[in-house]
């Protein structure tokens, strides 16, 4: 689900900065000083990664966090530089049939976070979905604790903050913080590193129950790890690195550097990060050590970070502010998104249905009447196991993905003006989600059945840009799973074939289709939200 959260998460953030300490500790003078030179820092490294990495693709060091670094640093980058970013990465995903990794599930969030930077969709791809990977809390979580870490800052970066698997991905982090209030990748001693990179993942999530509380406790070990001259070691290693990534921690929760927990002996963050910088060569990752191509990468990002907080921008994760790809280096998967397609923002961040907890659908259902997409009774019940209407369910979709225009309604003699669905059942003719059950009559109040919504459901895909149409011998494939496949209209059959394909019909443990049967209204939930995810 698109642009669901982060505007309220950075309206929350920007409050806080009011209240928090950091916020007065910059005198005029000395914050003038600081913000000349990350200005100049910024400026000589993004001159210098886009000299160094002339192509960037795919890659840890070298590709998508360089583009990253560049896209959020506020530094003019050619419009040919990003563009050519997301071909040469587009051209990879598309040659591996959307596989980045079957182990390392952190590419599918890099890339996700770089294409969003860019202001790319990262749910399409060449026509592959890289961030619907994350939506596979298993996989990702198998990889430790960089799977979460990673997935959280990903998701929230494209706007899916709040994704049922959201939640799983905090209780993980929160289940390997140490007594201490620190993390690690291995081991059982905090360290820096994966410490500040768990504060800046639960950032956008601080307002969650017990999440505020991590993260105080985290700061607070961060702020213990810290040596006397301002640095980091991480694994016995004094490095920049670490340093970068605790700016970038502070920065995602509106702290400066001048706050005085984090100064040691008069050495900021800042000034310990300035230590190893070279200038026009990058940033060591050890001083002495010569210029690192990762550390560099990771030292813009912090300084790019510090920029944006001290000029009242967005957090660097925060990619609400990206600017849109130009249209020449998007769309090129099977089909692109109806530019008319908008999914709502959320309307109710707190709404409860008394019927639905521990429901097999409840997390859909929530996410889906946060924007409301769908709505409850007066008795505060949803009956998920109610039917749904042929009005209801095009309603619901035109709702979903913010449909606004009409045509040609005079065909349905049904569908009378005044009538509660008339606006609903206009739209979603125009759009060509509904033909109607014969020449002239939609049957509105008629109970839709499982094939029926199949069809309404691949027509709205088609609108969001998801996925291809499947061959004869695909949608066989498909259905033959299913011992009542034969009972399936064969004007449905495709559909059905396409749904079950894409995930927008659940076909997990499912061995028949029930084609004819009438939908639920948790069904029915299920299958706007799968569009949605699918986007």
């Amino acid at each position: 689900m698109k642009y669901f959260i982060k505007l309220f998460f950075s309206a929350l953030l920007a409050a806080a900065l009011v209240i928090l300490p950091a916020a007065a500790v910059y005198g005029s003078a000395a914050y003038e000083t600081v913000e000349t030179d990350v200005t100049k820092m910024v400026s000589d490294m993004a001159n210098y990664l886009m000299e160094a990495v002339p192509e960037p693709g795919i890659g840890q060091v070298g590709g998508d966090w360089a583009i990253v670094a560049l896209a959020r640093s506020g530094v003019q980058v050619p419009d040919g530089y990003l563009r050519a970013y997301y071909d040469r990465a587009t051209a990879h995903i598309v040659s591996s049939a959307g596989v980045l990794s079957s182990v390392r599930y952190s590419d599918y969030s890099r890339v996700a976070i770089a294409m969003s930077a860019i202001g790319a969709d990262p749910r399409n791809v060449g026509g592959y979905d890289i961030l619907g990977r994350l939506m596979d809390y298993d996989a990702t979580a198998a990889q430790g604790i960089n799977g979460p870490i990673f997935a959280l800052v990903a998701l929230s970066a494209a706007g899916y903050g709040d994704e049922p698997v959201v939640g799983r991905y905090i209780e993980c982090i929160a289940s390997k913080q140490f007594a201490d209030g620190g993390f690690t990748l291995s081991g059982t001693v905090s360290d820096p590193d994966t410490t500040a990179m768990a504060v800046t993942a639960l950032s956008q999530y601080r307002s969650r129950e017990g999440v505020a509380e991590i993260i105080d406790r985290a700061l607070e070990r961060l702020c213990a790890l810290q040596s006397p001259i301002g640095g980091f070691a991480s694994f016995s290693s004094t490095n920049s690195e670490s340093v970068s990534q605790a700016i970038v921690a502070l920065c995602s929760l509106g702290i400066g550097i001048g706050d005085e927990r984090f100064i040691k002996n008069g050495n900021t963050l800042l000034d310990n990060l300035s230590e190893y910088y070279l200038e026009g060569s990058g940033f060591e990752h050890e001083i002495g050590g010569g210029a690192s191509m990762m550390a560099t990468e990771q030292a813009l990002c912090a300084l790019a970070a510090l920029r944006r907080m001290q000029e009242g921008q967005c957090a660097l994760y925060d990619m609400s502010d990206a600017p849109r790809l130009p249209a020449d280096a998007s769309g090129s998967g099977p089909g692109a998104k109806h530019p008319d397609v908008s999914v709502p923002d959320i309307l109710i961040f707190d709404i409860a249905f008394s019927d639905i907890s521990g429901h097999k659908n409840e997390a859909e259902i929530i996410a889906l009447a946060k924007r409301g997409i769908i709505n409850g009774f007066p008795d505060g019940e949803f009956l998920p196991d109610g039917t749904v209407t042929r009005a209801q369910f095009a309603a619901m979709i035109v709702r979903a993905l913010g449909l606004h225009k009409g045509d040609g309604l005079a065909l349905f003699a049904d569908v009378p003006e005044g009538s509660w669905f008339y606006d609903y059942a206009y739209f979603a003719y125009g759009y060509g989600i509904i033909k109607g059950r014969s020449a002239d009559m939609f049957d509105p109040e008629g109970l839709i059945t499982r094939q029926e919504a199949a069809v309404m459901a691949r027509r709205a895909a088609a609108l969001c840009g998801i996925g291809a149409e499947l061959d004869d011998t695909a949608v066989r494939n498909v259905l033959a799973q299913f011992i009542d496949y034969k009972t399936i209209a064969p004007w449905a059959a495709g559909d059905m074939a396409f749904c079950f394909h894409y995930g927008i019909l659940d076909e997990d443990e499912a061995i028949e289709v029930q084609p004819s049967r009438q939908i639920f209204r948790c069904e029915a939930a299920e299958i706007v939200y799968n569009i949605l995810r699918a986007m």
